[in-house]
Formats: structure tokens, C-alpha cells, sequence
């Protein structure tokens, strides 16, 4: 299973959670040492088909965020299954699911019933706009979340194109409050021993990750718009255009600028009346912005970046996922291991974010096929024989992969 002296060594989770979100937050504890046993009905995680691509029959956006995981499949309409699930609940420590607000409670597994069998229990609901408030049963996708948080409308061109953060953003913010919230959860329960409920909406978690943002708009009354690459308080900030591809400069203090001048050779620019704060590059940057176009284009971007970062200012190549892969400091970090997957095979996957020195976390198994692991679980966790799981399989309660 896991192993006990991992960061969460001995901490189950029952994770009812499907797409991305939820997913994305029981990936993560697991790769730290979290048993987390994936519950799906027999029609299984919407996630499987999201493809392609597919490898072995299993979308690759599954197999990313599944691994590590337990897969057990349980008809949780019919009273045997349901019985099942809460003899489950009564022995783990968090539950996590993110279905629409309601859903749990019409199963008989909402929070105000589970805690009545194990008060000690984490229970984490993520949902698009929380459990409360006239928004709560709106249906919510990424690309709608992106839209009501206000992301959408500070992200695009400067034309005013609207454009979509190129990963789910919302999803992920989400999986990662979730993760948080649990954390903090535990925490508190190993001073009161009680559990509680932890109600994670991926609205509130978009606001608060675009608290500068929105600290702006707050003290100003401005309503930003789409700058496409710029940013609004600091320039420069930007990408540019060099003589081949596209390349990104961040400018961030006045040392910063001062060096920058230097490293592109237009010391001229650095006590420049028009430019020499950053509140004037501001105020003129429609003038200051294409001269360093065309300076940026006099080279090609690998020689910029060589210049730039020789001289401490932050830049980097605009890369695609093929060159983000092979870059050597994704190998040193170790951010794509190599997981065996029963029907998919040799697979990478995304490494553990956070480097922990005593108690670090690492992909361990790979994503289960559909109730791979019922048998194990109904065996090890309540002592059931193999007549008994086959017998519950028979008559669809359960549901097992062979």
C-alpha cells in the first residue's frame, strides 16, 4: 500500500471526486503517502474518456491523475452497495468528493449523516461557486469558472480578445485549496480530535489567487482589461519578438532596469526623463514599448536570453512542452517520472511539486483500472472472503477489472 513514514503515512482517504479538480487534490496526497481508494459507479470517472489520447484503452489525462490511487466500484443505489460505502467511510479520515451541492446528501452520504458514524472525519467538498448563495447550484465547468471569476476578462490580447488560461486553471486552483483545507483540517482534529466540513469553491479560490488583481481594481475603481503578455504595474514585463521567436522579460525593480538598460545597450534609456521609475515606463510605455520591439528584434532570442541572464535579469525562451520536457532542469527536478501501467505500459507522468528533505513524496502506483481493487479493499478492510466479494459481484453491488 503506502508507506507509513511518508509526510501522510497512514492517512485514508475515500475520494469520490471525478474530472479534475478533485483528482488533481487526491493525486497530490498520495504522491505524499496518502492510501486513497478512488470510488467509481460502474460507469466509471468521466476523466477515463477524456481523450485522446488514449494508451491501453485509458485516456492519458486519467492515467496522470489517477495514479497512486486505489480503484473500487460500488452501486451506491442499492442499499448493500450504500452499506458498503459507509462501513468505507467509517475507517478513513478524509472524504473528498465534487459533485454539484446536494448530490451526496440524496446518496445518504452527506456530511451531517457520515459524521454521525465517525466524528473524526475531514469531509471536502469542492463545487463551482460553494455551498451556500443564489449561484450554489449552477453548473461549472473551467471555462465557465475562468468567466465568472473575472480571469477571462483580464486575460487576452490587447485587442480585447477574450482568451482562456491555457490549463484549467480553476480546477486545479481548487484541487490545491482542497488540498490545503485538509491539511488544515488534520491539523486541527490532532488538537480536538473532532473532524469538520470543508467547503472549497472554485470561485473563491480564483479571487483569492488574483488578490493582486483584485487588490488593484479595489483601490483604484479601474476595471482592467486584456494586455495580452504585459503586466500593469511593472515594464517592462512582457514578451517580445526577437529576430527568430518570442522571448519574456521581466523587469521587476529599478537595480533590475538600470542592468537592463545595460545588457541591451541602451544605457541612454536608463536616467531617461520619460523612464527612469517604473511608474513613468507606466505612464509612457505606448512609447517605450515598440523601441524595445525593435531592439529585441536585432538578435535572436537564445542570444537574448544569454545576454540577459548573464547580467541577472529575469528572461527566458518562450518553450513548448517538448523543449519544457527535455530541458535539464526538469530532469534534475525530476518532474516526469516513468510510472507500468497494466494495459497502458511504460508511461511518464507529472513529478511532486513541493521537495520534502525527511519525508519527500513520489508517484508511487499507476491509475487504476475500473474496480481494480475492489477485492483487496472488501478483503484487507473488512475481512471478507473471496465467496462473499464474488457473490456481491454477481449481483452487481460491486464491480471488479480483470
Amino acid at each position: 500500500m503506502t508507506d507509513a513514514l511518508a509526510a501522510l503515512g497512514g492517512i485514508r482517504v475515500l475520494d469520490f471526486s471525478h474530472a479534475l479538480a478533485g483528482p488533481y487534490c487526491t493525486m497530490l496526497l498520495s504522491d505524499y503517502g496518502a492510501e486513497v481508494y478512488k470510488l467509481e459507479a460502474r460507469s466509471g470517472d468521466m476523466g477515463r474518456g477524456w481523450g485522446p489520447p488514449f494508451a491501453g484503452g485509458v485516456a492519458s489525462f486519467f492515467l496522470g491523475l489517477n495514479r497512486g490511487k486505489l480503484g473500487i466500484s460500488l452501486d451506491l443505489k442499492q442499499a448493500e452497495g450504500s452499506e458498503l460505502c459507509l462501513r468505507l467511510i467509517d475507517q478513513m479520515d478524509v472524504l473528498i468528493e465534487n459533485f454539484r451541492p446536494g448530490a451526496m446528501d440524496k446518496l445518504g452520504l452527506g456530511y451531517e449523516e457520515v459524521r454521525k458514524r465517525n466524528s473524526r472525519l475531514i469531509y471536502c467538498s469542492i463545487s463551482g461557486y460553494g455551498q451556500q448563495g443564489p449561484s450554489r447550484d449552477e453548473a461549472a465547468m473551467d471555462m465557465v469558472m475562468q468567466a465568472s471569476s473575472g480571469l477571462l476578462s483580464i486575460t487576452g490580447t490587447e485587442k480585447g480578445e477574450s482568451v482562456r488560461c491555457g490549463y484549467g486553471v480553476t480546477d486545479v486552483t481548487a484541487g490545491l485549496f482542497a488540498v490545503i483545507g485538509i491539511l488544515l483540517a488534520l491539523r486541527a482534529r490532532d488538537a480536538t480530535g473532532r473532524g469538520q466540513y470543508v467547503d472549497v469553491s472554485m470561485l473563491d479560490g480564483m479571487i483569492s489567487t488574483m488578490s493582486s488583481n483584485y487588490m488593484s481594481y479595489l483601490g483604484s475603481g479601474i476595471v482592467p482589461k486584456p494586455m495580452g503578455t504585459s503586466f500593469p504595474t511593472i515594464v517592462p514585463y512582457r514578451v517580445y519578438r526577437a529576430s527568430d521567436r518570442e522571448v519574456a522579460i521581466a523587469v521587476g525593480s529599478e537595480r533590475l532596469w538600470s542592468i537592463f538598460c545595460a545588457a541591451i545597450e541602451r544605457p541612454d534609456l536608463e536616467k531617461h526623463p520619460d523612464y527612469q521609475t517604473n511608474a513613468l515606463r507606466i505612464e509612457n510605455r505606448e512609447k517605450l514599448e515598440p523601441m524595445l520591439d525593435r531592439v529585441f528584434s536585432t538578435r535572436s532570442a537564445s542570444e537574448w536570453v544569454e545576454r540577459l541572464q548573464a547580467a541577472g535579469v529575469p528572461s527566458s525562451l518562450v518553450r513548448n512542452f517538448d523543449e519544457v520536457e527535455r530541458h535539464p532542469q526538469i530532469e534534475i527536478r525530476h518532474m516526469f517520472p516513468v510510472l507500468d501501467h497494466l494495459t497502458a505500459g511504460a508511461h511518464k507522468v507529472t513529478g511532486t511539486p513541493v521537495k520534502l528533505s525527511e519525508t519527500p513524496g513520489h508517484p508511487n502506483l499507476p491509475a487504476p483500472l475500473l474496480g481494480q481493487h475492489t477485492r483487496t479493499v472488501l478483503k484487507g478492510l473488512f475481512d471478507l472472503s473471496d465467496v462473499r466479494v464474488d457473490d456481491l459481484i454477481a449481483r452487481g453491488i460491486v464491480f471488479e477489472s480483470r
